[in-house]
């Protein structure tokens, strides 16, 4: 298991103190990576667990991973007003000014693939003006086509509605949704704040993401059967520098992967 700094936090744009770990030493010879992890999950979980932080630390990378409001170790408001993939890219913007890297290699996983898509794309930057330079590299997996096509996560196979029943459920061994179902059993295991994620369900992203302003090279990783990464050759086709590698598995197996934590590695080399 690798051993980082121990748990920072900071204050971002409204307030809300988000909690965030490093790994290795900064060096101007090549970036820190940037680790935003999924819905319900934390820093730990989507990226320790699996092996992501110790290939890249095995590579020579610097890696910074934060918990998204409303997850693991940062704030979790009730508050649906507080939360949304916007606020989170927001967050992930104060956050680099925080530890002050000139560039950045950003990988985002699923609800994180939009926060940092957002965030590349400059949709969130002050008048929306330009794309962000910041990023030299970016990886997105766990989404396909429906960012395109329905605006953030795809929602077509796993309602918001199921997830939040999911959620608010008083047995988890009743609901009949799998999907959703896997997010409750996730929820549970990592004692998240399941009323915080409900917020964040009820405010997730709805819109058109300027796709073809990211300038970054920008590798798509997804799992060959993940019900929420349909298609993902159309995002690729989106994104003016963009590849695709498909990894064996669903939503949760695809990021256990051993070729997962690779491709990244091999992607920000």
């Amino acid at each position: 298991m690798v051993n980082g700094k121990g748990m920072k936090t900071f204050e971002s744009f409204d307030g809300l103190r988000i909690a965030y770990q490093e790994w290795g030493e900064q060096s101007s010879a090549r970036p820190p990576v940037v680790l935003h992890h999924g819905f319900v999950a934390n820093a730990e979980a989507n990226w320790v667990a699996p092996g992501v932080v110790d290939a890249l630390l095995t590579a020579g990378h610097a890696v910074i991973a934060p918990d998204a409001r409303g997850h693991g170790a940062s704030e979790a408001p009730h508050d649906p007003g507080r939360y949304g993939e916007q606020r989170m890219a927001r967050d992930l913007a104060t956050l680099l000014e925080v530890i002050g890297a000139p560039e950045v290699d950003l990988v985002g996983y699923s609800m994180g693939a939009i926060v940092v898509l957002l965030y590349a794309s400059g949709a969130v930057l002050d008048g929306g003006e330009a794309p962000s330079a910041r990023v030299r590299r970016l990886v997105v997996g766990g989404v396909g086509s429906g960012v395109v096509e329905c605006g953030g996560v795809d929602r077509r196979a796993i309602s918001n509605d199921a997830i939040v029943q999911a959620l608010r459920a008083q047995d988890a061994g009743t609901l009949a949704d799998p999907g959703a179902a896997a997010f409750r059993r996730l929820a549970d295991a990592l004692g998240a704040d399941r009323e915080a994620l409900v917020a964040q369900a009820r405010s997730i992203f709805r819109g058109e993401i300027p796709l073809g302003r990211i300038a970054a090279p920008t590798l798509v990783l997804a799992g060959d059967s993940d019900p929420l990464a349909v298609r993902p050759e159309v995002l690729v086709q989106a994104i003016p520098q963009a590849t695709l590698r498909v990894l064996p598995g669903d939503h949760m197996q695809a990021v256990a992967d051993p070729g997962f934590a690779e491709s990244i590695v091999d992607f920000v080399a």
